[in-house]
């Protein structure tokens, strides 16, 4: 076997890459895609029109519906609530589910909640609780209901503050070619 199944889970779809682990109690429906390396935690449900990348971990208790896209190396906390239709009615379903994109190296906390259509950029961090209800930019950080910018992330994960100041050493970084770097001035 390319991954490993707990035998408590219903994996349905056979696009699972080498190396993944499929905890207790997961539902995998049959057109879902989820890459190499994953750690799909306990307790989570993945719907057909979704995709997950290399290297992603999925924490217990997340719902993966219609139209997610997970890129490599995104880390899910545990209770991310993602949403996929903007005016939900019962028994009447949309032509198309909205298209959410969580970029690669990006991470979510826990009990997040993701309103549709919109996109986590690269390496950005959703603080714990957070309700995300516009586009998050490469490398921010956002915290808060309605959620709201207020520093940015490295990609190593260090925390800086809105003028790019690391908080614990003072260290200032700059934008270089698009990447947060630390600064030598």
């Amino acid at each position: 076997m390319k991954y490993f199944c707990h035998k408590s889970s219903d994996v349905q779809s056979e696009k699972i890459g080498h190396g993944t682990t499929i905890w207790q109690f997961v539902v995998v429906l049959p057109d879902a895609e989820i890459g190499n390396n994953c750690n799909i935690n306990s307790h989570v449900f993945i719907e057909n029109d979704v995709e997950i990348g290399n290297n992603v971990t999925v924490k217990s208790g997340v719902q993966i519906w219609d139209g997610l896209r997970l890129q490599d190396n995104v880390f899910i906390g545990p209770n991310v609530t993602f949403t996929n239709d903007i005016v939900p009615r019962s028994k009447q379903y949309p032509k198309a589910f909205e298209k959410t994109i969580i970029q690669k190296g990006a991470s979510i906390g826990a009990n997040a909640t993701i309103i549709a259509g919109n996109q986590i950029g690269e390496f950005a961090l959703v603080g714990a609780g957070a309700v995300i209800t516009k586009p998050v930019g490469k490398n921010e950080l956002w915290v808060g209901n309605p959620a709201k910018i207020i520093g940015f992330v490295t990609r190593e994960g260090e925390i800086l503050d809105l003028d790019l100041i690391h908080k614990r050493s003072n260290k200032r970084y700059r934008w270089n070619n698009n990447e947060l770097v630390e600064s030598n001035d």
